[in-house]
């Protein structure tokens, strides 16, 4: 499959998104200069790759689609799409959730903060930002898991874990990215970590999270075990002065 010849991409992992997807390619479209949205599916059994497909073949450039055998994980199927987007011309990379928590209207400004930092930050942390139909217990623990990440990898990020950024390819590189090998948490807290310790200026623009209305979280108990102890690695790297 070839890439388009646009500079900017969107990477999103799917994984039983049929109810979502539509909607995500809808909200793509309509904004004034659409990225390339690269879906990279896990051989979705409610067909969410055969949906992928269906808008890679009426969108000709606007819209790709890579398929896995089964269910990998998210940080191998965002390592794929990364580099598939930096092997095909990106300049900028998106990484971004298909179920609608992230909303691709906020891309805009991310792209316009990235004129003056390598990273940015959706943040739902800093003012006007926010989340919507999340728990008490859920919203304490993404911000204890922040406080520590902060603590650990000395960066100083309102929102660590989160998954809505916007990469320069320069900064990918420096951050050596196709060797992380933590996933959900973990994954998140160490590519910012790279990034950080590769020089990278970082950015944070507000966003509004809003927990997915259909199919099913992707949270699960070993991915709160390995971000714990993920902790351990950042604070050890931090205080020996590891560089990528």
């Amino acid at each position: 499959m070839t890439g388009a010849d646009r500079p900017i991409w969107a990477v999103t992992p799917t994984y039983n998104e049929a109810d979502n997807l539509p909607e995500l390619a809808e909200r793509m479209s309509a904004l004034p200069e659409p990225p390339v949205l690269l879906i990279v599916d896990d051989g979705s059994p409610d067909g969410t790759g055969d949906i992928a497909d269906r808008l890679a073949a009426d969108h000709p450039g606007r819209f790709l689609s890579l398929h896995r055998p089964g269910k990998m994980g998210l940080a191998s199927a965002y390592l794929l799409g990364l580099q598939y987007a930096l092997d095909n011309g990106a300049e900028v990379v998106i990484s971004m959730d298909a179920d609608l928590s992230h909303d691709p209207a906020v891309i805009p400004a991310m792209l316009e903060r990235l004129t003056e930092a390598d990273l940015v930050m959706g943040s739902r942390y800093i003012p006007g930002g926010g989340t919507v139909n999340w728990g008490p217990d859920r919203l304490l623990l993404s911000r204890a898991a922040g406080m520590l990440v902060r603590l650990a990898s000395g960066v100083g990020a309102s929102d660590p874990t989160g998954g809505f950024r916007a990469y320069s390819a320069a900064i990918l590189r420096q951050a050596k990215f196709r060797e992380v090998r933590q996933e959900g948490y973990a994954f998140q807290a160490e590519m910012l970590f790279r990034c950080a310790r590769a020089g990278g200026r970082l950015a944070e623009v507000p966003i509004t999270f809003v927990d997915r209305r259909a199919g099913r979280s992707k949270l699960s108990r070993f991915i709160i075990v390995e971000a714990t102890l993920h902790l351990f690695s950042l604070a050890a790297r931090r205080i020996v002065g590891w560089r990528p």
